[in-house]
Protein backbone atom coordinates (compact mmCIF):
# COMPACT_ATOMS: atom_id res chain seq x y z
CA UNK A 1 0.00 0.00 0.00
CA UNK A 2 1.47 3.25 -1.47
CA UNK A 3 0.38 6.49 0.77
CA UNK A 4 0.79 9.97 0.29
CA UNK A 5 3.65 11.56 2.55
CA UNK A 6 2.07 14.84 2.90
CA UNK A 7 0.40 13.49 6.49
CA UNK A 8 0.50 10.58 9.00
CA UNK A 9 -1.19 7.28 8.01
CA UNK A 10 -3.97 7.86 9.47
CA UNK A 11 -4.01 11.93 9.70
CA UNK A 12 -4.56 13.06 12.84
CA UNK A 13 -7.09 15.99 10.96
CA UNK A 14 -6.80 16.62 7.47
CA UNK A 15 -6.32 14.22 4.93
CA UNK A 16 -7.98 12.57 2.45
CA UNK A 17 -6.01 10.30 0.60
CA UNK A 18 -3.95 9.28 3.84
CA UNK A 19 -7.26 8.54 5.23
CA UNK A 20 -8.69 6.41 2.69
CA UNK A 21 -5.08 4.58 2.44
CA UNK A 22 -5.38 3.95 6.02
CA UNK A 23 -9.12 2.48 6.06
CA UNK A 24 -8.27 0.17 3.26
CA UNK A 25 -4.82 -1.54 4.60
CA UNK A 26 -6.45 -1.72 7.89
CA UNK A 27 -9.13 -3.67 6.59
CA UNK A 28 -7.45 -6.07 4.59
CA UNK A 29 -5.08 -6.80 7.17
CA UNK A 30 -8.28 -7.38 9.39
CA UNK A 31 -9.39 -9.91 6.45
CA UNK A 32 -5.92 -12.07 6.77
CA UNK A 33 -3.93 -10.53 4.19
CA UNK A 34 -0.36 -9.79 4.40
CA UNK A 35 -0.19 -5.62 4.25
CA UNK A 36 3.13 -3.62 4.12
CA UNK A 37 1.86 0.33 4.31
CA UNK A 38 4.46 2.57 2.64
CA UNK A 39 3.94 6.04 4.33
CA UNK A 40 5.90 8.07 7.23
CA UNK A 41 7.81 6.89 10.24
CA UNK A 42 5.27 8.57 12.59
CA UNK A 43 2.37 6.33 10.65
CA UNK A 44 0.31 3.38 12.80
CA UNK A 45 -1.06 0.32 11.22
CA UNK A 46 -1.74 -3.26 12.14
CA UNK A 47 0.15 -3.90 8.66
CA UNK A 48 3.64 -3.86 8.61
CA UNK A 49 5.10 -0.44 7.92
CA UNK A 50 8.48 0.63 5.70
CA UNK A 51 9.10 4.09 6.03
CA UNK A 52 11.80 6.87 4.20
CA UNK A 53 10.29 10.06 5.63
CA UNK A 54 10.02 10.75 9.06
CA UNK A 55 6.85 12.81 8.88
CA UNK A 56 4.57 14.40 6.80
CA UNK A 57 5.90 17.58 4.91
CA UNK A 58 2.76 19.31 5.19
CA UNK A 59 2.97 19.01 9.19
CA UNK A 60 7.17 19.16 9.68
CA UNK A 61 8.91 22.11 7.49
CA UNK A 62 12.12 20.25 7.88
CA UNK A 63 10.51 17.44 5.85
CA UNK A 64 11.77 18.81 2.04
CA UNK A 65 8.49 16.73 -0.50
CA UNK A 66 10.38 15.84 -3.73
CA UNK A 67 13.40 14.42 -1.73
CA UNK A 68 11.47 12.09 0.24
CA UNK A 69 8.85 11.77 -2.56
CA UNK A 70 11.43 10.31 -4.43
CA UNK A 71 13.02 7.70 -1.87
CA UNK A 72 9.54 6.57 -0.72
CA UNK A 73 8.16 5.47 -3.96
CA UNK A 74 11.62 4.03 -5.34
CA UNK A 75 11.41 2.05 -1.65
CA UNK A 76 8.19 0.68 -3.00
CA UNK A 77 9.60 -0.39 -6.42
CA UNK A 78 12.67 -2.02 -5.28
CA UNK A 79 10.75 -4.22 -2.92
CA UNK A 80 8.23 -4.78 -5.74
CA UNK A 81 9.29 -8.66 -6.41
CA UNK A 82 7.85 -8.98 -2.78
CA UNK A 83 4.26 -8.17 -3.37
CA UNK A 84 1.52 -9.43 -5.24
CA UNK A 85 0.25 -6.28 -6.38
CA UNK A 86 1.14 -2.46 -4.82
CA UNK A 87 -2.08 -0.47 -4.52
CA UNK A 88 -0.59 2.84 -5.39
CA UNK A 89 -2.56 5.62 -3.62
CA UNK A 90 -0.43 7.94 -4.00
CA UNK A 91 -0.89 9.99 -7.42
CA UNK A 92 0.89 9.92 -10.85
CA UNK A 93 4.29 10.08 -10.15
CA UNK A 94 5.16 5.84 -9.33
CA UNK A 95 3.38 4.95 -12.66
CA UNK A 96 6.69 5.85 -14.36
CA UNK A 97 8.36 3.07 -12.57
CA UNK A 98 5.50 0.67 -13.34
CA UNK A 99 6.61 -0.27 -16.65
CA UNK A 100 10.18 -1.65 -14.65
CA UNK A 101 8.65 -4.47 -12.28
CA UNK A 102 6.26 -7.24 -12.91
CA UNK A 103 4.00 -7.17 -9.69
CA UNK A 104 0.81 -5.25 -10.95
CA UNK A 105 0.11 -2.05 -9.92
CA UNK A 106 -3.55 -0.26 -9.32
CA UNK A 107 -3.83 2.98 -8.93
CA UNK A 108 -6.66 4.98 -7.31
CA UNK A 109 -7.03 8.61 -9.13
CA UNK A 110 -7.92 10.72 -6.40
CA UNK A 111 -8.82 13.28 -8.84
CA UNK A 112 -7.09 15.63 -11.82
CA UNK A 113 -5.70 18.57 -10.11
CA UNK A 114 -5.77 19.69 -13.83
CA UNK A 115 -5.77 18.94 -17.28
CA UNK A 116 -1.46 18.91 -17.59
CA UNK A 117 -1.15 15.55 -15.32
CA UNK A 118 -3.57 13.52 -17.62
CA UNK A 119 -0.34 13.04 -20.30
CA UNK A 120 1.34 10.44 -17.63
CA UNK A 121 -1.76 8.49 -16.56
CA UNK A 122 -2.75 8.62 -20.61
CA UNK A 123 1.30 7.34 -20.97
CA UNK A 124 0.98 4.04 -18.98
CA UNK A 125 -2.83 3.33 -19.63
CA UNK A 126 -1.77 0.31 -21.45
CA UNK A 127 0.00 -1.44 -18.11
CA UNK A 128 -2.30 0.39 -16.16
CA UNK A 129 -4.93 -0.78 -13.56
CA UNK A 130 -6.80 2.15 -12.85
CA UNK A 131 -9.64 3.16 -10.47
CA UNK A 132 -12.01 5.99 -10.59
CA UNK A 133 -13.17 7.01 -7.28
CA UNK A 134 -16.62 8.25 -8.96
CA UNK A 135 -18.65 7.58 -12.12
CA UNK A 136 -18.19 11.55 -12.82
CA UNK A 137 -14.34 11.55 -12.91
CA UNK A 138 -13.81 9.30 -15.41
CA UNK A 139 -11.26 10.72 -17.75
CA UNK A 140 -12.42 9.72 -21.70
CA UNK A 141 -8.82 9.21 -22.45
CA UNK A 142 -8.33 6.41 -19.97
CA UNK A 143 -9.20 2.67 -19.31
CA UNK A 144 -10.45 2.13 -16.06
CA UNK A 145 -10.31 -1.50 -14.39
CA UNK A 146 -12.94 -0.01 -11.63
CA UNK A 147 -14.68 2.67 -10.01
CA UNK A 148 -15.18 2.18 -6.71
CA UNK A 149 -16.28 4.60 -4.16
CA UNK A 150 -14.70 5.33 -1.07
CA UNK A 151 -15.97 3.90 2.36
CA UNK A 152 -15.61 5.61 5.76
CA UNK A 153 -15.76 3.44 9.45
CA UNK A 154 -19.39 4.34 9.88
CA UNK A 155 -19.33 3.54 13.23
CA UNK A 156 -16.83 6.13 14.40
CA UNK A 157 -19.67 8.71 13.61
CA UNK A 158 -22.98 8.97 15.63
CA UNK A 159 -26.42 9.66 14.99
CA UNK A 160 -26.56 13.26 15.45
CA UNK A 161 -29.84 15.28 16.21
CA UNK A 162 -29.07 18.60 15.11
CA UNK A 163 -29.73 20.42 18.12
CA UNK A 164 -27.22 22.81 17.43
CA UNK A 165 -28.97 24.52 15.10
CA UNK A 166 -25.82 26.08 13.37
CA UNK A 167 -25.27 25.20 9.46
CA UNK A 168 -21.57 23.44 8.90
CA UNK A 169 -18.83 23.86 6.20
CA UNK A 170 -16.08 21.58 6.57
CA UNK A 171 -12.90 20.94 4.21
CA UNK A 172 -10.24 22.84 2.99
CA UNK A 173 -10.87 27.00 2.85
CA UNK A 174 -9.81 27.74 -0.72
CA UNK A 175 -12.18 29.19 -3.58
CA UNK A 176 -12.84 26.00 -5.44
CA UNK A 177 -14.50 24.78 -1.98
CA UNK A 178 -16.82 27.77 -1.42
CA UNK A 179 -16.34 28.61 1.89
CA UNK A 180 -17.57 32.08 1.08
CA UNK A 181 -20.67 30.75 -0.76
CA UNK A 182 -21.55 29.01 2.39
CA UNK A 183 -21.41 32.42 4.69
CA UNK A 184 -23.78 33.86 2.06
CA UNK A 185 -26.36 30.88 2.28
CA UNK A 186 -25.76 30.67 5.75
CA UNK A 187 -26.36 34.85 6.12
CA UNK A 188 -29.05 35.03 3.59
CA UNK A 189 -30.70 31.82 5.64
CA UNK A 190 -30.51 33.52 8.97
CA UNK A 191 -28.78 31.03 10.76
CA UNK A 192 -25.24 30.79 12.29
CA UNK A 193 -22.33 29.33 10.19
CA UNK A 194 -19.65 26.93 11.89
CA UNK A 195 -16.39 26.92 9.06
CA UNK A 196 -13.96 23.52 10.23
CA UNK A 197 -10.81 23.01 7.89
CA UNK A 198 -7.49 23.66 6.94
CA UNK A 199 -6.80 27.14 5.36
CA UNK A 200 -5.47 26.38 2.19
CA UNK A 201 -5.18 29.56 0.42
CA UNK A 202 -4.45 32.66 3.39
CA UNK A 203 -5.52 35.24 0.81
CA UNK A 204 -8.68 33.67 -0.24
CA UNK A 205 -9.67 33.22 3.62
CA UNK A 206 -8.59 36.80 4.59
CA UNK A 207 -10.75 38.80 1.53
CA UNK A 208 -13.68 36.40 1.72
CA UNK A 209 -14.32 35.03 5.11
CA UNK A 210 -12.04 35.95 7.96
CA UNK A 211 -14.27 39.40 8.00
CA UNK A 212 -17.85 37.61 8.54
CA UNK A 213 -16.13 35.71 11.80
CA UNK A 214 -17.75 37.49 15.04
CA UNK A 215 -18.16 34.17 16.99
CA UNK A 216 -21.57 34.24 16.63
CA UNK A 217 -23.11 34.41 13.11
CA UNK A 218 -19.24 32.79 11.80
CA UNK A 219 -17.30 30.71 13.90
CA UNK A 220 -13.88 29.23 12.93
CA UNK A 221 -12.93 26.13 14.67
CA UNK A 222 -9.57 25.17 12.48
CA UNK A 223 -9.17 21.99 11.28
CA UNK A 224 -10.40 18.98 13.65
CA UNK A 225 -9.97 16.11 14.61
CA UNK A 226 -12.29 12.40 14.04
CA UNK A 227 -13.83 13.07 17.21
CA UNK A 228 -14.45 16.73 17.19
CA UNK A 229 -15.45 16.58 13.98
CA UNK A 230 -18.24 13.60 14.69
CA UNK A 231 -19.53 16.05 17.56
CA UNK A 232 -20.13 19.50 14.94
CA UNK A 233 -21.42 16.74 12.14
CA UNK A 234 -23.50 15.64 14.94
CA UNK A 235 -24.99 19.03 15.62
CA UNK A 236 -25.18 20.95 12.93
CA UNK A 237 -28.53 21.15 10.54
CA UNK A 238 -26.85 20.40 7.36
CA UNK A 239 -23.64 20.52 5.88
CA UNK A 240 -23.15 23.21 3.39
CA UNK A 241 -20.92 21.32 0.20
CA UNK A 242 -21.45 24.15 -2.00
CA UNK A 243 -18.24 23.17 -4.03
CA UNK A 244 -17.12 25.72 -7.62
CA UNK A 245 -15.26 22.70 -9.39
CA UNK A 246 -16.45 18.88 -9.93
CA UNK A 247 -14.88 17.36 -7.50
CA UNK A 248 -13.96 14.23 -7.52
CA UNK A 249 -15.69 12.81 -3.92
CA UNK A 250 -15.62 14.45 -0.93
CA UNK A 251 -15.51 12.19 2.37
CA UNK A 252 -16.85 15.24 4.36
CA UNK A 253 -20.05 14.44 2.90
CA UNK A 254 -20.30 10.92 3.36
CA UNK A 255 -18.86 11.82 6.80
CA UNK A 256 -22.20 14.33 6.97
CA UNK A 257 -24.39 11.84 6.19
CA UNK A 258 -23.33 9.03 8.49
CA UNK A 259 -23.93 11.52 11.44
CA UNK A 260 -27.31 11.69 10.57
CA UNK A 261 -27.02 15.30 9.07
CA UNK A 262 -28.51 15.92 5.62
CA UNK A 263 -25.90 17.68 2.87
CA UNK A 264 -26.88 20.58 0.76
CA UNK A 265 -24.57 20.36 -2.30
CA UNK A 266 -24.51 22.00 -5.96
CA UNK A 267 -25.17 19.25 -8.48
CA UNK A 268 -22.34 18.68 -10.19
CA UNK A 269 -19.08 16.78 -9.91
CA UNK A 270 -19.97 13.64 -7.91
CA UNK A 271 -22.55 14.79 -5.85
CA UNK A 272 -25.58 12.96 -7.77
CA UNK A 273 -23.67 9.90 -6.84
CA UNK A 274 -23.47 10.81 -3.46
CA UNK A 275 -26.27 12.73 -2.03
CA UNK A 276 -29.43 10.90 -2.33
CA UNK A 277 -32.26 14.20 -2.75
CA UNK A 278 -34.87 14.19 -0.53
CA UNK A 279 -33.20 11.34 1.96
CA UNK A 280 -29.71 12.35 2.83
CA UNK A 281 -30.24 16.33 1.54
CA UNK A 282 -30.36 18.09 -1.22
CA UNK A 283 -28.98 19.04 -4.33
CA UNK A 284 -29.52 22.91 -5.87
CA UNK A 285 -28.03 25.04 -8.81
CA UNK A 286 -27.11 28.31 -6.68
CA UNK A 287 -27.34 30.55 -4.18
CA UNK A 288 -31.20 30.76 -4.34
CA UNK A 289 -32.00 27.45 -4.14
CA UNK A 290 -29.45 26.49 -1.52
CA UNK A 291 -31.27 28.70 1.14
CA UNK A 292 -34.47 27.35 0.10
CA UNK A 293 -33.48 24.12 0.65
CA UNK A 294 -32.01 25.23 4.03
CA UNK A 295 -35.86 26.42 4.74
CA UNK A 296 -36.71 22.50 4.98
CA UNK A 297 -33.89 20.55 5.93
CA UNK A 298 -35.38 19.89 9.01
CA UNK A 299 -37.90 17.49 7.61
CA UNK A 300 -35.54 15.16 6.45
CA UNK A 301 -35.51 11.86 8.35
CA UNK A 302 -32.13 11.84 9.89
CA UNK A 303 -32.08 8.22 10.55
CA UNK A 304 -32.86 7.40 6.88
CA UNK A 305 -30.15 9.47 5.93
CA UNK A 306 -27.48 7.83 8.20
CA UNK A 307 -28.40 4.16 7.00
CA UNK A 308 -28.49 5.77 3.22
CA UNK A 309 -25.05 6.10 4.21
CA UNK A 310 -23.95 2.52 5.61
CA UNK A 311 -25.47 1.12 3.06
CA UNK A 312 -23.76 2.94 0.45
CA UNK A 313 -20.03 3.90 1.61
CA UNK A 314 -18.95 1.55 4.38
CA UNK A 315 -15.41 0.68 4.63
CA UNK A 316 -16.49 -2.88 4.78
CA UNK A 317 -18.15 -2.03 1.06
CA UNK A 318 -14.80 -0.34 0.03
CA UNK A 319 -12.43 -2.93 1.16
CA UNK A 320 -14.79 -5.43 -0.37
CA UNK A 321 -14.46 -3.75 -3.26
CA UNK A 322 -10.78 -3.08 -3.62
CA UNK A 323 -10.19 -6.29 -2.42
CA UNK A 324 -12.19 -8.37 -5.22
CA UNK A 325 -10.22 -5.76 -7.55
CA UNK A 326 -6.62 -7.05 -6.45
CA UNK A 327 -7.64 -10.91 -6.59
CA UNK A 328 -8.73 -10.27 -9.73
CA UNK A 329 -5.47 -8.11 -10.99
CA UNK A 330 -3.46 -10.97 -9.67
CA UNK A 331 -5.22 -14.27 -10.78
CA UNK A 332 -5.19 -12.67 -14.68
CA UNK A 333 -1.29 -12.28 -14.10
CA UNK A 334 -1.48 -8.63 -13.74
CA UNK A 335 -2.27 -7.98 -17.39
CA UNK A 336 -4.24 -5.24 -18.81
CA UNK A 337 -7.99 -6.72 -19.31
CA UNK A 338 -9.54 -4.20 -17.94
CA UNK A 339 -13.19 -3.16 -18.34
CA UNK A 340 -14.64 0.04 -19.53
Amino acid sequence: MLASIAHRVPPRSYGPWEQVAATIAEGLVARGHDVTLFATADSVTSGRLHAEAPAGYEEDPSVDAKVYEALHIAAVFERAHEFDVISNQFDFLPLVFSRLTSTPVVTTIHGFSSERIVPVYRAYDDVAHYVAISAADRHPDLTYAATIHHGIDTSAFHLGSGDGGYLLFLGRIHPDKGTATAVEVARRAGLPLVVAGVIQDDDYFHREVEPHVDGTRVTYVGAVAPPERDRLLGGALALLHLIDFDEPFGLSVVEAMAAGTPVIAYRRGSMPELVAPGVSGFLVGDVAEAVAAVSVVEALDREACRADAIARFSSERMVDDYERLFLRVIAEGGSVRRRR
